[in-house]
């Protein structure tokens, strides 16, 4: 008898530098992923395939880049005709499920490009007692848009919130002019831990895996956390619970930008006019700004970053718990990671922007399987994000639509082989004449390129793992230079999908 289709539960953070995890940085406490590492496998070298928030979550969702998606910045809709992961499980039999963050539709609404995910839809309620789906190939969703206490609150969370005895929610959510909660000055959110969105998105985790068991369907449920992304703030105990002296922020080494192109040197700087990089419209584009920062500030938001990771690791462990009580761990194939990374403070950077260090690309990446993937592993093969949706399939024994651009990586989860790619394709739009950028990264090699500049990256990440030392003008690497553009345009021409193959010869 084949065996059953395992459960599939994909849990993500938002914005996670990927050594923020116990197993990997002793400064930081993350026991239930540190559980997930030692029962499953961590890839240490697993990228986002855009750093930005909206292009990096419809690719997990498709299979597909951003410019295959079309959904290629925030502010931007992913289309709903866009086949996805879960339509195609669901077609497989599979109950599909979307718990917490979403972000595939903009702030705004204008005809044509319509969201549900913006004011005054957010705040109407009535609405979202009444939506549950489908969505983007979800069956179900219960999802709320803001971070910490943003103003853009509401949706399913808002409902849970009232539910739970707290009628003036929205006066944690809506500063009132001139304050902010206090999350610009102490840090510490006034809003009950119980009544915090990490605990809505675990406990709502937790009902669905138990509604999707008890109706006797394998499930593939998406736990979407919105942490640690900013604003910094958290409550306590979370909020105090690492000391900013303890922390280890990143620096910049004094030089390091004088060969990268000049919006990294314009960081360092308060001076600096942005205005050739505005998009059309007038939107900036992210992190085009001053990133100097005051020393002991970073700090304490390198240590409410690390505490809003432990609070979300917490209920991390609350949902591992309830498989473990339900006797569904052994048939649920576990994947945790993140949308893409976050700086603190390397390379003077903080938060994000179109700087295409490892910081901002690398995600944590763990792998449980009982049984079938190994336990205690740690594999440098080369994952990318674009290859969950493909692998799931595969674990679920369902094809993979010729559409997909991603590659399954189900063998090597399971130590069957050592790699699916040699290589990882990164993509940043904003406006095609100011910033539009690619990524190569290969074992040894990392290089971007510039839509329409001269200028662009390489490094070689075995002898500068940190990315001190830009190779695309020292003439000592021009023939490394020339091999890593042929496998980068090699790599471009490989990642056309094949949506329908060819079935005769004319």
């Amino acid at each position: 008898m084949p065996d059953a289709p395992p459960n599939i539960l994909l849990i993500t953070s938002d914005q996670q530098h990927w050594d923020t995890l116990g197993v990997a940085n002793p400064r930081i406490q993350t026991p239930a992923l540190d559980r997930l590492a030692r029962e499953g496998t961590r890839f240490t070298r697993a990228y986002c395939n855009s750093p930005v928030c909206s292009p990096s979550r419809s690719t997990i969702i498709t299979g597909l880049y951003p410019s295959s998606h079309h959904c290629w910045t925030i502010g931007v809709k992913l289309p709903e005709d866009v086949p996805t992961l879960g339509q195609a499980l669901g077609g497989h039999g599979y109950d599909t499920t979307l718990v917490g963050k979403a972000h595939f539709q903009p702030l705004a609404s204008r005809p044509g490009s319509e969201s549900i995910e913006c004011q005054p839809i957010l705040r109407d309620l009535d609405f979202w007692r009444k939506f549950h789906g489908p969505w983007y190939g979800f069956d179900h969703v219960e999802t709320a848009r803001m971070h910490g206490d943003e103003s853009h609150v509401g949706q399913h969370y808002a409902i849970w919130l009232e539910e739970h005895g707290l009628k003036d929610w929205a006066d944690y959510f809506v500063p009132l002019p001139g304050q902010t909660n206090g999350h610009k000055t102490t840090r510490t959110w006034a809003l009950p831990p119980e009544l915090h969105y990490t605990t809505w998105t675990a406990e709502r985790t937790i009902a669905n895996i138990e509604r999707s068991a008890g109706a006797g369907r394998p499930f593939f449920l998406w736990s979407s956390f919105h942490d640690p992304h900013p604003p910094y703030t958290v409550p306590e105990p979370w909020a105090s619970m690492y000391r900013p002296e303890e922390m280890r922020p990143g620096r910049l080494v004094p030089g390091e930008f004088d060969r990268m192109p000049p919006h990294f040197g314009m960081t360092q700087r308060r001076d600096s006019d942005w205005s050739v990089y505005r998009e059309e419209g007038g939107h900036t584009c992210h992190g085009f700004h001053s990133h100097l920062h005051d020393e002991a500030e970073l700090r304490r938001n390198m240590a409410v970053y690390y505490g809003m990771t432990s609070f979300m690791d917490q209920q991390i462990g609350r949902i591992l718990g309830r498989l473990d009580a339900l006797g569904l761990a052994d048939n649920t194939l576990v994947v945790f990671s993140t949308d893409h990374g976050h700086f603190l403070g390397q390379h003077g950077l903080v938060a994000k922007g179109a700087f295409h260090y490892e910081d901002l690309l690398r995600v944590p990446f763990l792998v449980r399987w009982p049984g079938r993937v190994p336990a205690g592993q740690s594999s440098e093969a080369l994952q990318s994000l674009i290859d969950l949706a493909p692998t799931f399939l595969s674990a679920a024994g369902a094809p993979t639509p010729g559409l997909m651009q991603g590659v399954s990586q189900l063998d090597v989860w399971r130590g069957r082989e050592a790699t699916a790619r040699d290589h990882v394709l990164v993509e940043n739009r904003h406006q095609p004449t100011t910033v539009h950028l690619r990524t190569y990264i290969d074992r040894q090699y990392k290089m971007t390129v510039y839509r329409g500049r001269p200028y662009g990256e390489l490094f070689d990440l075995e002898r500068d793992p940190n990315e001190l030392r830009n190779l695309w003008d020292d003439p000592a690497h021009a023939a490394v230079k020339a091999e890593t553009l042929r496998r980068f345009v090699d790599a471009e021409l490989r990642r056309e999908p094949t949506r329908m193959p060819r079935i005769a010869g004319a």
